[in-house]
């Protein structure tokens, strides 16, 4: 088996984005508990401020539950143009140190500087780099992790923060890896962690000691997954273009919903959001998903697939009405969305790998300047 080089990968990470923008924007915000999103009794948290994280606010939170734990909590709303335009900014400076650059939101994203524009052989040193440039154009911190692959970056760069970096070299990947928690994976969700607990495993060294059958006879497709990781084995390359799967947009509603009259309305515009989106992205879609959150909370999809690509509203919005009409609501509805997915760009990734080189294993225990 012929050695490819270690890859030099840094992942880079935001502190409390959004919470972060508008405190910047905002000085009397700064130093307090804040919250972007809804404080209404159906508002969700969007971001929390480092100040409101002490008390237990996070993302995805009720409002209503983020005001209990945290009374003087401030609310404000979201202002995502403002969140892109710092994005965009934060984009630029990856793109002085490397064009292998992979956004995963608008504020994170993987760089490769195995190779990279200012000849530094130390990645550690252009992580440090690239957050001091970030902090000079915006004003913001930003945390970072270092190592061989997206796996590990990720990882790493939730060790030191906020506005901290940590680097993983090579020859303590192993090492890293088998005393990590295992709710410390990536990839590894909450009930997936308690499901390992029942199979005694608790660190990456309890999930090495399983072999690749057990796991993937314990956790499905997953499992081969997590036998490689736990050996610090990704081959996952940085991808500048990331292809789009998806589309969508969604609406909660300030009260109950119960006529299908007002979610037909409703849809419409939403459908007019979808609409706008595909045109923006320059994609089409064959498969429509209509996404009702019941008041009680369940979540239900019903999808339709064309037999062609579609962009309209007009389309997109009476697929939508089919979908709604299907089956009798079973009650009153919070949140109505309109998504569309196997879009026109899965025939790309279709060519792009079946262009692609297959890598062969990379030795972990290789030194190199990092």
């Amino acid at each position: 088996m012929s050695e490819l080089p270690i890859k030099k990968i840094i992942h880079v990470d935001m502190d409390a984005f959004y919470a972060s923008v508008e405190q910047l924007d905002n000085p009397d915000l700064r130093g307090k508990a804040i919250a972007v999103g809804g404080g209404g009794e159906r508002g969700v948290v969007s971001a929390a401020s480092y100040e409101a994280r002490k008390y237990g606010v996070r993302s995805a939170m009720a409002g209503a539950l983020a005001r209990k734990l945290c009374p003087d909590l401030i609310f404000v709303k979201t202002n995502f143009e403002r969140y892109r335009e710092v994005s965009a900014q934060i984009r630029s400076v990856f793109h002085e140190f490397t064009d292998l650059v992979e956004p995963l939101s608008l504020d994170e994203a993987y760089l490769d500087v195995t190779e990279n524009k200012v000849g530094m052989p130390s990645a550690t040193v252009i992580a440090s780099w690239i957050r001091q440039r970030i902090k000079e154009k915006t004003g913001l911190n930003a945390s970072a992790g270092i190592s061989i692959n997206k796996f590990i970056a990720k990882v790493a760069s939730d060790i030191n923060k906020p506005n901290g970096q940590k680097t993983i070299p090579p020859e303590e990947v192993i090492t890293f890896l088998e005393e990590l928690d295992i709710r410390k994976f990536y990839g590894i969700g909450k009930k997936t962690a308690e499901k390992m607990y029942l199979h005694g495993i608790f660190t990456g060294m309890d999930l090495k000691l399983k072999s690749k059958e057990y796991l993937s006879d314990n956790f499905g497709k997953s499992g081969a997954y997590y036998y490689d990781i736990v050996r610090g084995i990704q081959h996952s390359e940085v991808k500048p273009n990331r292809i789009r799967k998806s589309l969508a947009a969604e609406r909660t509603f300030r009260e109950n919903i119960t006529s299908e009259i007002f979610m037909l309305e409703k849809l419409e515009h939403i459908a007019e959001e979808v609409e706008r989106r595909l045109e923006k992205s320059k994609v089409a879609g064959k498969t429509i998903t209509l996404k009702i959150k019941y008041s009680d909370f369940t979540l239900q999809t019903r999808s339709k697939t064309l037999d062609f690509y579609v962009r309209s509203k007009d389309i997109i919005l009476e697929t939508a009405k089919d979908l709604l009409y299907q089956e009798k609501m079973k009650n009153s509805v919070r949140l109505l969305g309109i998504s569309l997915s196997n879009l026109n760009t899965e025939d790309r990734k279709k060519k792009d790998a079946a262009k692609a080189v297959k890598e062969e294993e990379i030795d972990v225990q290789m030194r190199f300047t990092f």
